[in-house]
């Protein structure tokens, strides 16, 4: 377990350093690829560090019974989770567009009338999904490294677009909001004018990834525990 905490903290702490404080200085000596040379290797050596250290972990014991209940709450979250990933993929206003100071701000629609930050926050829900399914302390730990890594991720991603275009920026924030439905519940934005890849996209997305823990993890995810049973 303590190798799994330096592991997971390697992981998250060398992302958030290279993506901020760090990434300027060695953009400046390597340039932009050589960047991102350095950060894949980091990436993928303090992955493989997280990889090895949860097989080294020994069996643990669950910290509270998880019931036809609890997964239901999960599967319900997942399919969420998974409308949120696939609507991020089209028409991120986060991207770098070349013509965006041609173009007018637009309304939040869709999964960025929930979020700005979609993604991320498909990544901290599906953490909180395996906690709620799997609550052992490695599974714990992963978790929160993932959910550290996606949701302060998206707060610093932010400021650094505040930065980098100041006014278009802050037009898009005053459209939508960090916390899911805060933008909705505070008149911002609309519910609604999802696309039909979003919705189509995240049901196979989600039943997929679901059907994956049978071949993958040897249990069945999702609706296939009652599908399968």
């Amino acid at each position: 377990m303590p190798q799994l905490v330096f592991a997971v903290a390697a992981f998250v702490g060398t992302h958030f350093l290279m993506s901020h404080p760090l990434r300027a200085p060695i953009v400046g000596r390597l340039g932009e690829r050589g960047f991102m040379g350095v950060y894949s290797l980091v990436a993928f050596a303090t992955l493989g560090w997280v990889y090895l250290a949860w097989q080294g972990v020994p069996p643990q014991d669950p910290l509270w019974p998880v019931g036809d209940g609890i997964w239901a709450v999960a599967t319900a979250i997942m399919l969420v989770a998974s409308v949120l990933l696939v609507g991020s993929l089209i028409g991120n206003p986060a991207l770098p567009d070349p013509d965006a100071a041609a173009k007018p701000v637009p309304a939040a629609r869709g999964v960025y009338a929930i979020t700005r930050h979609p993604m991320m926050w498909a990544f901290g829900l599906w953490a909180l999904t395996h906690v709620l399914v799997y609550p052992i302390p490695a599974q714990i730990v992963l978790a929160v490294g993932i959910a550290i890594l996606s949701l302060a991720g998206a707060a610093l991603q932010d400021a650094k677009k505040r930065s980098l275009q100041p006014q278009r920026w802050r037009e898009w924030e005053a459209r939508t909001s960090y916390l899911p439905f805060a933008a909705i519940a505070a008149g911002r934005a609309r519910f609604g004018g999802f696309r039909p890849h979003d919705l189509a996209g995240g049901m196979v997305v989600w039943l997929v990834a679901t059907w994956a823990h049978i071949p993958l993890a040897g249990w069945a995810a999702g609706i296939w525990r009652w599908v399968g049973a």
